[in-house]
């Protein structure tokens, strides 16, 4: 894209010990390790230090209902403070902290958006667990309890006027909770690029699914055949998904960054290489500085492989901060 980054970027980072309380059991793939490792990897290249730390914060009630009925909030603190060990499906484990965690996660995402929309960060990265793109406002689905991404796309619209606001969802498994609470609004482009609903959970994401009603055309799913490489990838975003994106303008961009579309990843079937996540990665950030004034907030979904998941990250990070050739 050839896009120029300023001289220094101010950039977030929410990556705090406090996200890995939430227990998910033994054999979880979405366990605490995640972060752990991603946290002594991040200190290791120097990363951490030259972001901005932003601490997590709970999200209130008010906050939360933007998005989850009061009686699924209700259902899921009760459960949590019971000891139960799973919501709704036993994919959505939980443990007596997790209600608590889950609201820093959904809080610590809305205050950095708050942040870079007041000018006080240019973009941020939010390393949180758990993950919540999969969350509906009912239910809990797929390790998902409060959808963050939504959260934080609601409080720019409500708080902060923006009219025009996107979301990209680079996650292996299509974001439900997500297309399902902005379906319907024609100020909120979702662009998810994941895996065949034949082949995946949660089973949605057709190219049919283009939104309802007024929203009508501002979902875009891209899905992919089991066994997807790089350069098929890349070009379906750049066919796609980039006009739409160019032509909806958007005043503030989302991510719900997954990277479990690696080849190594336990839980996916794509075959991408980190050359996918650097080419969409340099693609959607050259997109914020073209169109939304550098506004970008990015928040941790699915990956898997601790490896990858490290060097994705730390890539993303290296491209916020200016690194990275665009």
């Amino acid at each position: 894209m050839n896009t120029k980054s300023p001289e220094k970027q101010r950039v977030g980072l929410l990556l705090d010990p406090v996200f890995e309380r939430h227990d998910t059991g033994s054999g979880h793939p979405e366990r605490a390790e995640r972060l752990a490792y991603l946290r002594k990897k991040l200190a290791e290249e120097g990363l951490d230090s030259r972001c901005v730390k932003i601490e997590p914060i709970e999200a209130d009630r008010k906050s939360l209902l933007s998005v989850h009925s009061s009686q699924y909030l209700d259902r899921l603190e009760v459960a949590c403070r019971a000891g139960k060990n799973f919501i709704d499906t036993p994919d959505s484990a939980i443990c007596p902290e997790s209600f608590k965690v889950a609201k820093l996660a959904g809080g610590g995402v809305t205050k950095a958006a708050d942040l870079v929309a007041a000018g006080e960060l240019d973009s941020a990265f939010c390393a949180v667990r758990p993950p919540g793109h999969h969350a509906e406002r009912d239910f809990s689905m797929g390790f998902c309890l409060l959808n963050n991404v939504a959260l934080a796309a609601i409080r720019l619209k409500m708080e902060h006027g923006f009219g025009r606001i996107a979301i990209v969802d680079w996650d292996a498994h299509h974001g439900n909770g997500t297309q399902h609470t902005f379906e319907e609004d024609p100020g909120v482009l979702y662009v998810s690029l994941h895996q065949s609903p034949e082949t995946l959970f949660p089973g949605s994401g057709y190219s049919s699914e283009r939104g309802r009603g007024a929203g009508l055309g501002t979902t875009l799913n891209i899905p992919f055949a089991p066994g997807t490489r790089d350069k098929e990838y890349l070009e379906e975003f750049d066919s796609q998904a980039l006009p739409l994106i160019e032509n909806f303008a958007p005043e503030f961009i989302l991510v719900s960054a997954g990277y479990d579309g690696h080849a190594d990843d336990p839980l996916a079937s794509l075959s991408l290489s980190r050359s996918a996540y650097e080419g969409i990665t340099a693609r959607v950030v050259g997109l914020a500085r073209r169109f939304s004034g550098g506004r970008l907030v990015a928040v941790l979904e699915g990956g898997y492989n601790l490896d990858v998941l490290a060097q994705s990250v730390s890539h993303l990070l290296k491209t916020l901060l200016g690194d990275e050739t665009i």
